[in-house]
């Protein structure tokens, strides 16, 4: 029984230890950019679907931001960029 409960730990503490690095790509709303544009970047950018990009755009819109993608640093930074050389505003957290 105790071998077992050693077990189901180690694949707790593994779990964490694989989810600890997830970061954030948040996009933040701007003056700038019309509503097809910002949606056609994450579709581009993010791989997004369009009936996900057009909600997240309404989030970016009323709320200010939204986490338009979430994983490693790594997968984010290149989407971060692409995003910036698009106009838009987003940072990786």
């Amino acid at each position: 029984m105790n071998t077992e409960r050693e077990i189901l730990h180690q694949e707790d503490v593994a779990v964490l230890e694989e989810n600890t690095d997830l970061r954030q790509l948040i996009v933040f709303n701007d003056d700038v950019n019309t509503f097809d544009h910002v949606i056609e970047t994450l579709i581009k950018v993010c791989g997004h679907t369009a009936e996900q990009a057009e909600q997240c755009t309404l989030l970016i819109h009323y709320k200010g931001k939204c986490t338009v993608k979430m994983g490693s640093y790594e997968e984010l930074s290149g989407m971060c960029t692409s995003l910036h050389q698009k106009s838009l505003s987003a940072d990786i957290q």
